[in-house]
C-alpha cells in the first residue's frame, strides 16, 4: 500500500493538480494535509453531492478552509462537474 501511495504521488507531482472529483482515497491522501479522514470526508461529499463545482466548495467539508486552500490550491483542480 505504501508502495502504491508513493508511485501516485510521483505521478501527481510529475502530472499535475488532483482532480477531487475523481480521485481515489489514495490519491486524495497524496494532496499535502490530506489524510485518511479528510479524504473520507471529500469521498462522503462527493457521493452526497455528485461531485466539487470547484475547488472553493472543498471549504462545505468539514476540515477544509481557506488556510488549505491558500496552500493547495496549485495541486487541486475540480473537472467535469455538471451540477
Amino acid at each position: 500500500m505504501k508502495l502504491l501511495s508513493l508511485l501516485i504521488l510521483g505521478a501527481v507531482l510529475c502530472f499535475g493538480a488532483v482532480d477531487i472529483n475523481k480521485a481515489d482515497k489514495a490519491e486524495l491522501m497524496s494532496i499535502n494535509g490530506v489524510g485518511e479522514a479528510k479524504a473520507n470526508a471529500i469521498l462522503e461529499y462527493r457521493k452526497a453531492n455528485e461531485c466539487f463545482s470547484s475547488v472553493d466548495e472543498l471549504k462545505e467539508v468539514k476540515g477544509f478552509g481557506d488556510k488549505f486552500l491558500d496552500k493547495n490550491r496549485s495541486n487541486i483542480t475540480a473537472v467535469g462537474c455538471k451540477k
